[in-house]
């Protein structure tokens, strides 16, 4: 279970653009939840997503993750738990290094680096197989740089090796922005096969709103640094692209736009 508890966040504190973006802010994300994340621009999203993964501070409250209160651990210990995939596809992969060595990186995760060789080859079968599931046709490119391929295959690579380890959390920051509708489209069935089958606890931030109805099993949608939104189960299956439309034609309206 994932606890935000009274969250409080600020900006350029002490100048005239000082600005509050969260007061008072709580949430809780249950065990195997997959949570869509929509909102507009400013409304919290991504800095939320960065205050769950320590890479932003609080100013007040607490960050609670099955019990332990992570407020104050360091961001590279927070990511044993917690695997995240970029809109960028650059920022979670190397792109000057192959993609066996993309991989064999993504395997070592938690463990220990001493002067043994970086990439096992007793692995290589087991990287070829989690590649195949991609359906890409990586698994025959093993020693091909990851920068050569196209966007799609980068994102879908960052999401595998994003889940390869035992983690319980793994955060989505509009991770098919970046991609072109149908290529998003695959990313976007990739995403929720690892889920299901791999029982991820899962936070997905997106501008997609048609992806925000059908993917997961709860939908929250975010405003000035609160959530407007909130629904799952039942609810969320009855909710439509136009009913989220309609909340944000009336906060653009309240907004003077």
């Amino acid at each position: 279970m994932l606890e935000l508890k009274n969250i409080e966040k600020y900006y350029n504190v002490g100048t005239i653009n000082e600005m509050c973006l969260f007061n008072g802010f709580n949430l809780t994300v249950g065990d195997g939840d997959f949570v869509s994340v929509v909102g507009s621009n400013g409304s919290g999203k991504t800095s939320m997503l960065n205050i769950i993964c320590g890479s932003i501070h609080v100013d007040g409250g607490n960050v609670v993750i099955n019990g332990e209160d992570i407020t104050n651990k360091k961001e590279f210990l927070r990511y044993n738990d917690i695997g995240r995939v970029y809109q960028n596809p650059a920022m979670g992969t190397c792109p000057d290094m192959t993609i066996l060595e993309n991989m064999a990186i993504a395997d070592n995760k938690k463990k220990s680096y001493g002067l043994s060789m970086g990439i096992n080859k007793s692995r290589i079968n087991f990287y070829k197989e989690q590649l195949k599931s991609l359906n890409l046709g990586l698994e025959d490119k093993l020693h091909v740089k990851v920068g050569a391929l196209s966007g799609g295959q980068r994102q879908a690579m960052a999401l595998l090796m994003a889940t390869m380890t035992d983690i319980k959390f793994l955060i989505l920051d509009e991770h098919t922005a970046a991609l072109d509708p149908k290529t998003a489209d695959i990313i976007m069935e990739l995403t929720d096969k690892v889920v299901k089958e791999k029982h991820l606890t899962t936070l997905m931030v997106t501008h997609n709103l048609r992806y925000a109805v059908e993917y997961g099993n709860r939908l929250i949608m975010m405003h000035k640094g609160g959530i407007v939104i909130d629904k799952s189960g039942e609810d969320k299956k009855k909710t439509g692209v136009n009913d989220i439309l309609d909340v944000f034609n009336e906060i653009s309206i309240e907004c003077g736009n």
